[in-house]
């Protein structure tokens, strides 16, 4: 066998390849890079005049290493590695013969199983052999020797089955077949388990003489399957049997409802050195009457769930009474009670026959599951042997004490515990003693858990005979000790006796609560009987659901044929009918894989002096490793590929060339998204290239300050975009795309406004940040504040926004000169359109600036630095939100109030603030003329 982890070339002496990458790392050394160009703009060049520039002589050490490694991996693939190869093991003498198990413990790795026989296949292929498959359970077995395709178009077609192999059918196909020539190599699959009779025919077809055997079985441990299910008196028992007996094996056992859900758990254990294991499932009655199937949990095949049928259900039951009907006292009747207890959960029967001896031979031709017998003394003799009969292939005798049990025959054989002629009178006229209430009930018993009745008393009752057996054979008591309910196992069927009457004549327990549930748990304790018609020799039963051979539960299939259930005897499984439940919703039987009596036998191939090799599925499967390697060589190839790109400058001229193309169309790409989320076009670690400084300088631009809040930026883009197509229909002025501005790391001297809109929701600006504003606004720029608060009223005292206290913690920080709404006379008035005021999508906050120096005459203040312009320009009235417009131009937000007027007029504050900053004080110099005039005429 090969090594799991050995490596085989095929092409070995391609390996001698790599005696020339120390050539190669030569060469690539010598090779440098492409150097890497640069534009040549002046303020590139001042930028870096500092730098020291430096030509590469060689190509980097770390790049001729990835270099080497790419030629290393393609002469390392062109030699055909292949890891953990596969060595052809049949022989070529005859023909290939693979046996191979498809039972029901197959399933749990049948992918493994088929992998193998397709190995097997390829063999015979590569070498020209004839291939025979034969699948042990199938219900023919075709072995004649076809071609290695047709082998394996019937390997892909094959599945388990939930059905015990049948080898021998197998085997004797493969023998038929091969009559007249010889074997090859003769692959057994198996599955660990095989019949207690297939050993001759393994032996015959060992004496055929292959020329190699081979033996593919796995370990057996964990082989086990269910084989019965019983609702027994303390429990629902649980039998399985194991292959492996070398220790103790504990397995989780589930019971499931006719949905699949798990209702009730167990534990299912083997004793060291059995293979017989058992479970008990010690849950209410209420709980086993749900359960519809029994699975061990962790295995997925069909001998790993039990299914079960109507014998947990409801129940046949013949009612018998020796005293005849009492027409004119009901009450007193002992059938009275009985009947009413027991008709909400048992189909009752009642015979015609009036003798004794006639009604239980007729009950027993109807074979019930109970036969309840309410105050019988004495069975007659003619049915006597019937009556044991029945209750020894299963019935349950229920009997009830009274006057005729209390004076029968010492010898009866239908009670569970010897009894004392008479009875026992408590309470009465001559009696000492009490009547006695009864006292908890046994935890071993039928009604175990079940609570003590307070008020149930006996006043007769017939004594047991003291026993060793007694205390064992006892379900319930009476407070001083005595049975008031005993029960024994007879053969496969059960008697129990009530030591009381079943009418309320010795006590008042069958009109009581507790006696429905004591009737309801003893009658669950027998099994069903197939079919409610009486006696049936041959009943068909059509398939209501199937169990797979991975253990689903699953819905009939075209296949499967009825079931012929012939005097109550259910048929072993077969290809015909697979383990599943036969009949329909109203009522089933349950065919299951293993029967009580079942066990399993291990596979042993006989002994052959031949060569015979065993090996497990799990084996180590062929890799090809040459497509691995050239996928690597391909990756490392792309990377060296991209290294060279960008160490040549590629990426960077890619990258100008892209930023020019956006300044000749007139743009200034700031990432400004639909959503608003902003992205700097110029990192934080590179200064402003040429081509950003002339795309920025060669039209006039809107710009805003992205706070970081998608919705406000969305709305100062869109408010920006709507002045500016303001601003180009009405004016000369024809500004480019507005442009959100970083303060952090962004060029702000390429701008001559900031629009700012104060929002809470973002974090506030770094100190640094203020510094760079702070600077822009000395320096000539204005930035245009708008809490867009008017609503919360900016100025009125004592209300202060949050908006507010955000612009004032910002101005704070701020060199910034005292502030006063726009007077009446100031350029902004009439710096385009003549203004009043300065609405935006409110109205009502003041629109504030630099206040001007004090001066007697208004008319002739005088003029400031920055040519009369305001550095900083303060509102409330959401200049952005009255401006903004969609594609369509259409307004984005009302005003408040909604008035048309109201937005032309914001519109027009826009365009008054606009050539304010654009003309500074010109407007107010005009007042001036004449005085300039005669100036310069003198």
């Amino acid at each position: 066998m090969v090594s799991a982890l050995s490596i085989v070339f095929g092409a070995p002496a391609v390996l001698f390849g790599l005696a020339l990458l120390p050539i190669i790392w030569w060469l690539l050394r010598l090779t440098p890079p492409r150097p890497r160009t640069e534009l040549f703009p002046p303020l590139r060049i001042l930028a870096k005049v500092l730098k020291k520039e430096e030509t590469p002589a060689k190509s980097p050490w770390w790049l001729t290493v990835l270099r080497l490694l790419i030629a290393a991996l393609i002469v390392l693939a062109l030699a055909q590695p292949v890891m953990n190869p596969r060595e052809v093991q049949i022989s070529a003498e005859g023909p290939l013969v693979i046996v191979m198990d498809n039972s029901w413990s197959t399933a749990n790795n049948w992918p493994e199983r088929i992998s193998v026989a397709g190995e097997l296949i390829d063999d015979a292929e590569a070498e020209n052999l004839p291939v025979s498959i034969v699948f042990t359970a199938e219900d023919t077995h075709n072995a004649t020797p076809d071609t290695a395709a047709r082998a394996r178009e019937r390997l892909q077609a094959a599945v388990p089955r939930p059905l015990h192999g049948n080898q021998q059918g197998a085997v004797s196909a493969v023998l038929t077949a091969l009559e007249s020539s010889g074997i090859g190599t003769l692959a057994v699959l198996s599955s660990g388990l095989t019949a207690n009779d297939a050993t001759e025919s393994w032996q015959s077809l060992l004496d055929r003489a292959p020329r190699d055997v081979m033996v593919f079985q796995n370990t057996t441990d964990g082989t086990l399957a269910l084989v019965a299910a019983s609702n027994e008196a303390n429990g629902f028992a649980v039998t399985a049997e194991r292959l492996d007996s070398d220790h103790t094996e504990i397995h989780a056992v589930t019971a499931n409802d006719s949905q699949g859900r798990p209702i009730a758990a167990g534990e299912l254990r083997f004793e060291e050195g059995a293979t017989t294991g058992t479970a008990l499932l010690t849950v209410p009655f209420e709980l086993r009457n749900d359960f519809a199937n029994i699975s061990v949990d962790g295995l997925s095949n069909a001998g790993a769930r039990y299914l079960l049928d109507e014998s947990a259900r409801r129940r046949r039951v013949g009612l018998l009474s020796a005293e005849p009907l009492d027409l004119s006292q009901p009450l007193l009747s002992p059938l009275y009670y009985l009947t009413r207890a027991l008709e909400p959960f048992a189909d009752l029967i009642v015979p015609e026959d009036s003798e004794l001896g006639g009604a239980i031979a007729e009950l027993v031709e109807q074979r019930p599951s109970v036969i309840v017998m309410a105050d019988v003394g004495t069975v007659p003799d003619e049915v006597e042997d019937l009556l044991l009969e029945w209750i020894t292939q299963g019935g349950l005798l229920l009997r009830f004490a009274g006057p005729r049990l209390a004076g029968g025959d010492d010898s009866d054989p239908f009670v569970p515990v010897d009894l004392r002629r008479g009875e026992r009178a408590l309470g009465g006229a001559l009696s000492w003693s009490e009547p006695q209430p009864l006292a908890a009930f046994s935890e071993q018993g039928a009604f175990a858990g079940m609570s003590r009745p307070d008020d149930v008393t006996v006043n007769r009752q017939v004594l047991a005979e003291p026993s060793p057996d007694l205390g064992a054979r006892t379900w319930a008591s009476l407070a001083d000790g005595t049975p008031l309910v005993t029960s024994r196992a007879f053969g496969d069927g059960r008697i129990i006796l009530f030591h009381v009457t079943a009418e309320a004549t010795w006590s008042n327990l069958p009109i009581s609560g507790h006696f429905v549930e004591m009737l309801r748990r003893s009658i669950l304790l027998s099994r069903s009987t197939i079919g409610a018609q009486g006696v049936v020799e041959e009943v068909i039963l059509p398939p209501y659901r199937l169990l797979s051979a991975s253990g689903a539960v699953t819905t009939p299939s075209g296949a499967v044929q009825p079931l012929k259930v012939r005097s109550g005897s259910l048929p072993p499984v077969s290809f015909d009918n697979p383990p599943g439940l036969y009949g329909t919703e109203s009522g089933f039987v349950a065919l299951n894989l293993m029967r009580d009596a079942d066990v399993l036998f291990a596979f042993e191939l006989p002994d052959y002096p031949g060569p015979v090799t065993h090996s497990e599925y799990m084996r180590a499967a062929s890799v090809d490793l040459a497509p691995y390697l050239l996928t690597a060589a391909l990756l490392l190839l792309i990377a060296d590929t991209l290294i060279v790109l960008f160490m040549s400058g590629a990426f960077s001229r890619l990258t100008m060339r892209k930023v020019q193309a956006t300044a000749g169309a007139g743009l200034l790409v700031i990432g400004v998204g639909l959503a608003g989320a902003d992205n700097p076009a110029i990192a934080a670690d590179e200064r402003p290239g040429d081509a950003e400084i002339l795309a920025s300088l060669d039209r006039t631009h809107l710009a805003y300050v992205i706070t970081g809040d998608r919705r406000t930026d969305r709305t100062s883009r869109l408010g920006l975009n709507g002045m500016t197509r303001f601003l180009t229909y009405r004016t000369s002025l024809e500004p480019g795309e507005p442009v959100g501005v970083d303060i952090e790391r962004d060029p702000l001297e390429l701008y001559s406004m900031l629009y700012w809109p104060i929002t809470v929701d973002a974090d506030p600006p770094s100190r640094e940040a203020i510094s760079r504003v702070d600077t822009f606004m000395k320096n000539g720029g204005t930035v245009l504040f708008d809490t867009r608060d008017a609503l919360a009223g900016l100025s009125s005292a004592g209300v202060v926004s949050p908006e507010t206290a955000r612009l004032r913690a910002i101005l704070a920080e701020l060199d910034i000169p005292a502030l006063e709404p726009v007077p009446q006379d100031h350029v902004l008035t009439k710096a385009f359109y003549i203004l009043n005021e300065f609405p935006g999508r409110y109205r009502g906050s003041p629109l504030w600036v630099e206040a001007l120096l004090d001066t007697d005459n208004p008319d002739n203040r005088p003029a400031r630095g920055g040519d009369g312009v305001s550095s900083i320009i303060i509102t409330g009235n959401d200049l952005a939100g009255a401006w903004a417009i969609d594609e369509n131009n259409i307004p984005v937000y009302p005003t408040v109030p909604p008035d048309p007027v109201q937005r032309e007029h914001a519109y027009r504050s826009g365009v008054n603030i606009m050539m304010y900053m654009l003309t500074g004080n010109y407007k107010a110099d005009q007042v001036h003329v004449p005085a300039l005039l005669e100036r310069l005429g003198q």
